[in-house]
């Protein structure tokens, strides 16, 4: 056993007994036969533990205890009482002190090295928890600085981006508009710019709504929620529920939740398209929400889909994740920006879903 032990002791006799005993054991043992020389040691040297004794002149046990305890650098040490006392109420009054165990006079060998190497492997064992914390914080510390960093590269970035790509995206529109002299192949090759570009549009619009659901912070206000449906539903996504044939069934009333407007609506557009790609063909949605215990409301999108097994599950928040790879185009970032968003707001997101029985995907706001 290796460790460092301060033996605060008067009497020569137990001072010569310990010494042998602790440092056959392996450990290397101070001397301080006072208790203002005690406190001077253990503060300049930090023992793994201390053995104090009660009764001495001048300044006694206790009051070295109080002493260490009462100052930052000593008081995690751990310190165990010597006394002769057979009064219980002097040894509650050393560990209501701070101290962690006692040993009684005439000092037993075993006793005496078995509560020692006990609290001192405990000791050893904090200070290295300890220092695998403080790592850990140190390293949260440098992970949040280039998080921080990360997300103001790719908003710049992405900002960046948007301006060519939008002159891509409408000289190519202007052109197809106009029909000018071109042949069939070349209206084709401009199709397929426009249509590239609308979708690298769509990718850098979901990595900023990304990076902002991770820094912004936003005021939550009680939400009309039939509002935010209609609005994705007749105005974001009216052309692709006609496209997919689509039937969408909305609750009578929705409960009022807490959240941001502009966010809740992504979610449902996620959401909702998501239903209408890989629901059953053709697509048929059931909208609803209700309230989840005392200060949540779960909302859903139940789908008419093949269902999904429970390996699949795991994945779907997963950025850049896509598991029907050859059904519908997609980047693979709208279910993370939805978890990203409902847990910045209080709530959280998942699904039920059976093989064959469909899927419901839903989330929660605060009430």
């Amino acid at each position: 056993m290796t460790g460092t032990i301060l033996l605060i002791e008067d009497t020569p006799d137990t001072i010569k007994v310990l010494r042998k005993i602790l440092k056959d054991e392996g450990f290397k043992v101070l001397i301080a036969q006072d208790g203002p020389q005690g406190i001077q040691r253990a503060e300049y040297t930090q023992p793994d533990l201390i053995l104090l004794d009660i009764m001495m002149p001048g300044m006694n046990g206790f009051e070295v205890c109080a002493h260490l305890k009462s100052h930052e650098n000593t008081k995690d040490i751990p310190i165990i009482f010597m006394t002769a006392l057979s009064d219980t109420a002097d040894k509650v009054k050393g560990l209501m002190l701070g101290a962690v165990d006692y040993v009684t006079k005439p000092i037993q060998t075993e006793e005496v090295l078995a509560r020692v190497v006990t609290h001192v492997k405990l000791r050893q064992q904090q200070q290295q928890l300890q220092e695998e914390l403080q790592t850990g914080r140190d390293h949260a510390v440098v992970l949040e600085k280039r998080n921080i960093e990360l997300n103001t590269f790719a908003r710049t970035v992405a900002h960046d981006l948007k301006n060519p790509l939008n002159a891509v995206i409408n000289f190519s529109e202007f052109l197809l508009e106009d029909q000018g002299p071109f042949d069939p192949a070349t209206l084709e090759y401009l199709q397929n710019i426009a249509q590239a570009g609308r979708k690298m549009n769509d990718i850098i619009d979901a990595l900023l709504l990304l990076a902002g659901a991770k820094q912004g912070n936003v005021e939550p206000q009680p939400l009309d929620m039939n509002l935010i449906v209609n609005q994705v539903v007749e105005k974001r996504l009216f052309q692709m529920v006609k496209g997919f044939h689509g039937e969408i069934h909305f609750p009578d009333q929705w409960p009022i939740a807490q959240g941001y407007g502009p966010w809740v609506e992504e979610i449902w557009a996620n959401y909702i398209s998501n239903g209408l790609k890989y629901g059953g063909q053709p697509p048929c949605l059931e909208l609803g929400g209700e309230s989840e215990g005392e200060n949540l409301i779960r909302f859903w999108v139940r789908d008419n889909g093949p269902g999904l097994g429970e390996e699949e599950q795991m994945k779907l928040f997963t950025p850049f994740t896509r598991l029907h790879q050859g059904r519908a185009e997609g980047h693979g970032l709208g279910l993370s920006i939805v978890q990203q968003i409902a847990e910045k707001l209080g709530g959280e997101v998942g699904v039920e879903s059976v093989k064959g029985e469909g899927s419901l995907f839903y989330f929660t706001l605060p009430k």
